[in-house]
């Protein structure tokens, strides 16, 4: 007989009670410094965010903001930008140009110039791009109407829908790129695999394709709305909004508030640290994952007062006393520079300064 589970993108039943002396796992601590429209930020609501160097840019409903040498600039359609809204960013590594995928088209900033591709101008899918990966010579594209590729050295556009790949709704949410597969988060359709050697696509679907139960946990993908992809270390990490996947290629390990640290099912981002270490962005805080035991940092929904809870692998969750937390507890995006983390959220960007243990 199957084991039923039950999900759903707010449910928390089956979290431990709260531990009041138990001395939690060690996890990082972080003095949180909080950027709103008050101190320079284009916009509070922040879609994304990109670490370069000592530049840090973002993704805001207003424009990107790049944030170097302490003080902020913005780039806006004035300048070039595609669109307003910026829901994606990347980077190329071998020349420094950041691309930005907005509600209007993709955007190439390249030592302060900008150049743009929309549907009128080149082969991008549709004008609205939720996500972009550069590897190579190439820049993947997931849009709403589709997926592409860039080969930036030919200039040639490649489209991927319904037509040409096992995808059968076609809205493109998120894409991660590696040298040897390329994954998309398809709303709707499950992941999406290319095979860069092979030129091969595959497909990675809910076993049991139902909406809110999970009948078979690790079985296979939490669920079939994808809305996020990060694939580091030949480990996939995929976020839905009924709960996260990993995947190492064999084996799936699925992940519910019900029996994890998520604070949250309904999660909007994951970012892979390494095959054992990820970043979850959820509607109710940022979920930190080391393998075995979780960390989750927001400030609480009830009170709005900086929290950290620590929920180790026997499921005992501690408090741990915390004087700063994120902007907001709608997170939308992460990246990292050493120890440090910047943080995405409805409500401003977010530097997380790692401090020493206590």
């Amino acid at each position: 007989m199957n084991t039923l589970w039950i999900a759903t993108a707010c449910m928390a039943a089956g979290m431990p009670a709260v531990a009041a002396s138990a001395k939690p796992p060690q996890m990082p601590h972080y003095r949180f410094v909080n950027y709103t429209t008050a101190n320079g930020l284009p916009d509070d609501h922040v879609y994304s965010v990109l670490v370069d160097g000592d530049r840090i840019w973002a993704g805001t409903d207003n424009g990107l903001g790049v944030y170097e040498n302490g003080k902020w600039k913005t780039y806006t359609t004035r300048d070039g930008l595609a669109q307003q809204a910026v829901l994606s960013l990347a980077l190329d590594k071998r020349t420094g140009d950041v691309w930005a995928g907005t509600m209007g088209g993709l955007s190439r900033i390249s030592g302060g110039r900008i150049d743009t591709f929309t549907q009128l101008n080149s082969g991008l899918s549709n004008d609205v791009v939720y996500g972009v990966s550069v590897e190579g010579e190439d820049v993947w594209v997931a849009t709403a109407a589709g997926a592409c590729r860039l080969n930036l050295d030919t200039g040639e556009w490649s489209l991927y829908n319904e037509r040409n790949t096992p995808m059968v709704e076609i809205w493109a949410y998120g894409v991660s790129a590696a040298p040897d597969k390329v994954y998309f988060a398809v709303w709707g359709s499950g992941l999406l695999e290319y095979n860069q050697k092979t030129g091969v696509w595959d497909k990675y679907e809910d076993p049991d394709r139902e909406t809110e139960m999970v009948l078979f946990k690790d079985q296979g993908l939490i669920h079939d709305i994808v809305s996020s992809v990060s694939y580091v270390d030949k480990i996939v990490w995929a976020s839905t909004y009924f709960g996260d996947s990993r995947y190492d290629g064999r084996y799936w390990h699925n992940f519910l508030t019900k029996d994890s640290g998520l604070p949250s099912n309904f999660t909007n981002f994951v970012k892979g640290v390494d095959a054992n270490h990820a970043w979850f962005c959820t509607d109710k805080g940022l979920a930190y994952y080391d393998g075995v035991n979780w960390a989750v940092y927001t400030p609480s929904l009830t009170t709005g007062k900086p929290e950290m809870t620590v929920r180790d692998a026997q499921g005992n969750v501690t408090r741990v006393p915390v004087a700063t937390a994120p902007a907001n507890n709608y997170i939308l995006g992460i990246d990292f520079r050493g120890g440090d983390i910047w943080v995405a959220t409805a409500g401003g960007l977010s530097h997380g300064i790692l401090q020493p243990q206590p």
